[in-house]
């Protein structure tokens, strides 16, 4: 992972070097012997979670057993992956002072963009798997100065917990002394990146990384460990995030080493071009300037005085056990019952090769064949109601341990069948779900966070972003941080006020894409029409009910309902100006004998404005049998009477 792609010039004499690089390896090693009982745990939950748990479970008794896999502990987890799919968050930007209103909103537009573009929706649903699983997701949140040729973007990934390394005995892991994580990399791959690394990498297999038990045989043959090393250091009274990469005894990146502050080029008063620093050095201010480190960890089961927890395989294993032995013993019983076994006599005489064989026809006895000679073993028969009910409780015990009753799948209990009925059930089933994924919403808030600061710190390059609107239309717009940065509050008094940095506050909500979210929000749209709730005369009814309501999409109809009442207001007012026009053109007539001729016409025009302004739906007056608006056909009735010679 490239991290920084500003070369810096690094001193004669690196505060980070060989000496630094092998204590760091020697507390890694402290932090790896911590996790090891969780390294375990959760190469053997994928073991479960791939239906080879009897590879875990296979004594000398079961060697030669059926061993039955059900998959009650795969559909629970895959029912609960589509729980999280389809409340897959959505991030709303809040100021938290008025000056920042509008840099809160250009913010809610470019955040989803930077997200998708960084694919965050196949990374949640990887943190989702891996937390459902292990009970822990692990987002990691960082710069990578690679992308976008060399300008540089942020980088969303889902750790694996077996790659990353904390302190032991933390529970927050901003409180952990150093994080590592480790990656193996080919020496290949290494020796190309770095050319001071030809021909010094060792070459045997290096165990830092456990392994997942894989059905094919990956080699780790001719790869060494790459280690980043994140660690917190107090700098001129600030609180950093240091960072070093390094690979065997070689540092191949270190902040610390890089004290050369970033500089521009200026033109001093005679003319001559100089460089002028203007900021702090990565060794003054760290690697990121928002000070923590670039994970968030998002627990499912939490587990006393750790960063982790435990899952749902670890919740459920034992009733899949079970479950997964009765049908052991069933397939057994019915093994035996099918292909029945013999007992005979030593001396009874029979061909036992000939017996044994179902194609023979034949089979020789010597002497004669007594009924005692060969019996049949009478096996128990264990497939009866009691053994039968015994796995049904426990495959429901699987369920209520797991929250994923059938209502949760879709199904029904018997007799009910009212839509709303099911839907309710389901409604209720699922709130374990949505209290898991509270959780999950929170870690997607932090992961906004350090967006956001990441934002901040690196986007002083303007760039485009393409925009799409809640009514669907394209836009293009170019966005930087200069907004985002400490902003002057001026002076009070002659006392310069100093700086402010604009806060925002994040509101995570569901995007609610599934189908049956997107028919009940159809049939409440229905439901609003047929109310009448854009009828514009109803504007304020409609208003003051759809405020006690709740559903996706409520600021929008909002919005349409009021922009009817208004434009209805508006209409109104202009009927009751054209009147009043109508009006003073009949008495005008009459006072100065205008011609009828002329203030018919006139007449005529407003009475045509005021029918396509007035439409059947909010008509105020009743038309007349040719289509005449009344009051019209009445002023002109008066100023008929008025300009008629007698």
């Amino acid at each position: 992972m490239d991290i920084n792609n500003n070369a810096t010039m690094i001193p004669s004499k690196p505060m980070i070097g060989e000496n630094e690089v092998r204590k760091g390896m020697e507390i890694l090693k402290k932090y790896k012997q911590g996790k090891t009982n969780l390294e375990n745990r959760i190469i053997k939950n994928e073991k479960w979670w791939k239906m080879r748990h009897w590879d875990l479970i296979e004594t000398e008794e079961f060697k030669d057993d059926p061993k039955p896999a059900s998959g009650w502990l795969f559909n629970t987890i895959i029912s609960k992956h589509a729980d999280y799919m389809d409340s897959f968050p959505s991030s709303d930007i809040l100021p938290r002072e008025e000056g920042d209103v509008e840099e809160a909103k250009r913010l809610s537009s470019i955040i989803p963009v930077v997200m998708k573009q960084n694919g965050y929706r196949k990374v949640y649903s990887e943190e989702a798997w891996y937390k459902l699983k292990h009970g822990t997701g692990v987002y990691g949140v960082f710069w990578d100065g690679s992308k976008l040729n060399g300008m540089g973007d942020i980088l969303i990934e889902c750790m694996d917990l077996l790659s990353i390394f904390w302190e032991p005995g933390i529970k927050d892991i901003q409180d952990s002394e150093n994080i590592f994580t480790v990656e193996l990399v080919s020496n290949a791959k290494l020796e190309q990146n770095y050319p001071q690394l030809q021909g010094q990498l060792s070459k045997t297999e290096d165990s830092l990384v456990k392994k997942y038990m894989y059905d094919e045989s990956i080699s780790t043959e001719g790869k060494s460990a790459v280690v980043d090393w994140y660690y917190k250091k107090k700098v001129n009274g600030k609180d950093t995030v240091q960072y070093i990469k390094f690979v065997d005894d070689f540092v191949l990146y270190a902040t610390e080493n890089q004290t050369q502050p970033p500089m521009s080029q200026e033109t001093d008063i005679f003319g001559n071009v100089v460089n002028v620093p203007i900021g702090e050095s990565l060794a003054q201010k760290g690697l990121y300037d928002h000070g923590k480190y670039p994970f968030v960890f998002d627990t499912l089961f939490p587990d006393v005085g750790m960063p982790t927890g435990f899952g749902f395989v670890d919740v459920c294993k034992n009733a899949q056990t079970s479950i997964d032995v009765y049908n052991n013993a069933f397939e057994k019983n019915i093994q035996f019952v099918a292909s029945p076994r013999y007992m005979t006599r030593n001396d009874g005489g029979i061909n036992e090769e000939e017996f044994s064989n179902p194609n023979e026809l034949i089979v020789h006895v010597d002497g004669n064949l007594g009924e005692d000679s060969i019996r049949t073993i009478d096996p128990p028969v264990l497939i009866n109601g009691n053994y039968i009910s015994l796995l049904e409780n426990k495959i429901q015990e699987m369920k209520e341990t797991a929250g994923n009753r059938d209502a949760n799948t879709g199904g029904a209990s018997a007799g009910v069948t009212a839509a709303s009925a099911i839907a309710a059930m389901i409604e209720v089933g699922g709130k374990t779900s949505r209290d898991q994924i509270a959780t999950t919403y929170e870690a997607h808030k932090d992961v906004v966070y350090l967006v956001i600061e990441l934002i901040r710190q690196f986007y002083d390059v303007p760039r485009q972003f393409r925009i799409i609107g809640q009514d669907g239309q394209t836009s293009f717009e170019q966005y930087s941080n200069e907004g985002l940065k400490p902003q002057s509050q001026g002076n009070d008094f002659g006392v310069d006020m100093g700086f402010r940095k604009p806060e925002f506050d994040i509101e995570v909500k569901a995007e609610k894409e599934s189908a049956y979210t997107t028919l009940s929000q159809n049939e409440l749209a229905l439901q609003f029409y047929s109310n009448g709730f854009f009828n514009p005369e109803m504007s304020d009814q409609a208003l003051a009910t759809i405020d006690m309501m709740e559903f996706q999409g409520k600021d929008r109809c909002i919005e349409k309902i009021q922009m009817n009442g208004t434009m209805y207001t508006q209409m109104i007012q202009m009927q009751q100006q054209m009147l009043q026009m109508a009006e003073m053109i009949d008495t005008l007539g009459a006072e100065r004998g205008s011609d009828y001729q002329m203030a018919s016409q006139m007449s005529d025009q407003i009475n045509g404005r005021l029918n396509s302004m007035n439409p059947a739906s909010v008509d105020t007056t009743m038309p007349t049998e040719n289509g005449e608006n009344s009051l019209v056909a009445k002023a002109k009735a008066q100023a008929a009477g008025s300009t008629t010679p007698r």
